[in-house]
């Protein structure tokens, strides 16, 4: 486990942007994983699925999720499927994947979720 909150993501996306700029504004120093450049750290998957379980893992409203053949989406049903799916498909995560320095995992931002769980 890392000392270092790891913000997982893509540069680009829109709620990524946020909590990044989020997390300067509060002085939190993290690291930045590309899933683009640097993949999806395949031994971090079943941590993240424990934490937070492959529905809330896999964005199931998404553009790329929407983008699937309806039988890739129907084999979807369970951590394994999930991690296959998200290992050929980063873009399908939910973002960002964050790791925080305490240990905790969360999917997602909100500014008001994050202050709270860091009584801020």
């Amino acid at each position: 486990m890392s000392t270092t909150t790891i913000l997982y993501g893509i540069p680009n996306c829109d709620t990524v942007k946020k909590a990044r700029a989020w997390l300067t504004e509060q002085g939190i120093a993290y690291s930045f994983h590309d899933f683009k450049k640097q993949g999806v750290p395949a031994d971090h998957l079943p941590r993240w699925l424990q934490a937070v379980g492959w529905e809330k893992l896999v964005n199931r409203q998404g553009t790329t999720w929407r983008k699937l053949d309806a039988a890739v989406q129907a084999a979807v049903q369970d951590d394994a499927s999930a991690t296959r799916l998200v290992l050929d498909n980063a873009s399908v995560i939910k973002r960002p994947v964050v790791e925080w320095a305490d240990g905790r995992t969360t999917v997602g931002f909100k500014a008001e979720d994050w202050a709270a769980a860091l009584g801020r």
